[in-house]
């Protein structure tokens, strides 16, 4: 439950009170950590699962070009990217059904308190893992979201070329235990949960969304997102949001608020 507490327009501070499970928090709506990337049509755009960058480009009808500084009254641009592959984006159990499910269908609130955890990926063999032992300091009472920031952790996440690298990844059981915790959504700063080439096995995926057994058709992870340094591991209010697309995954912008 949202409470307005004050508004102070001259300074555009908007602090507002929550009651979650009993307690009240305040948070300064004013100051969000938008925890997203940008989505860019030049070769700074991270990219994962060998896509080539966005483009951005404006529309051609006949002679007309959808591009003020070529003579349009207004610009008007076609956007070619893909959701998983170019950037920070949301996705439902859709993503491993062969059902047609769809992120705006199965997200339905978008606010959520949320715990941000830093961790170093385990060196197993060949890959660097993220482990359930490594989340054993979760309170599942505190929160409904997690977002995992990996080290090391620094701007080039903002432009990093993952095909072919086998990234880190979250270990299954890992995936399974946030299942167990009553995760709802599950937020990571790499391209995918699971291992780059796992002959389509999709442990974690499957393992968090509990599919095919009981799919939770309600729970979502959000992949390439990027926590900066300054923002202290702890809980936050997460503003979970994303385009309306009826689609498996959508470009998404999650955003935290510290509580006060």
């Amino acid at each position: 439950r949202f409470v307005l507490c004050s508004i102070n327009d001259l300074f555009s501070i908007m602090i507002a009170t929550i009651e979650h499970k009993g307690n009240n928090f305040k948070v300064n709506l004013s100051q969000p950590i938008d925890i997203s990337l940008n989505l860019s049509a030049d070769d700074k755009n991270p990219r994962a699962w060998y896509v080539p960058q966005p483009r951005i480009e404006p529309v051609v009808i006949d002679q007309w070009v959808g591009e003020v500084k070529q003579g349009a009254s207004v610009n008007f641009f076609n956007i070619h990217f893909n959701p998983h592959g170019h950037g920070t984006h949301t996705e439902c159990v859709g993503h491993i059904t062969e059902t047609k499910e769809s992120v705006n269908d199965c997200v339905k609130k978008f606010f959520y308190f949320a715990k941000v955890i830093t961790l170093n990926p385990k060196k197993i063999g060949a890959d660097f893992v993220i482990t359930k032992e490594q989340l054993s300091s979760i309170n599942p009472k505190e929160i409904e979201a997690i977002i995992i920031r990996t080290t090391p952790n620094d701007d080039s996440k903002k432009s990093r070329r993952y095909s072919n690298t086998n990234p880190p990844y979250l270990h299954h059981e890992a995936a399974s235990y946030l299942k167990t915790l009553g995760v709802q959504h599950l937020l990571i700063d790499l391209p995918s949960v699971d291992k780059e080439k796992d002959d389509g096995q999709l442990l974690a995926h499957h393992a968090f969304w509990n599919h095919p057994e009981n799919p939770r058709l309600k729970c979502s992870i959000t992949e390439l997102v990027y926590v900066p340094n300054s923002v202290k591991d702890g809980n936050y209010l997460l503003n979970l949001n994303f385009a309306p697309f009826e689609n498996d995954a959508s470009p998404s912008r999650p955003t935290l608020y510290a509580l006060l």
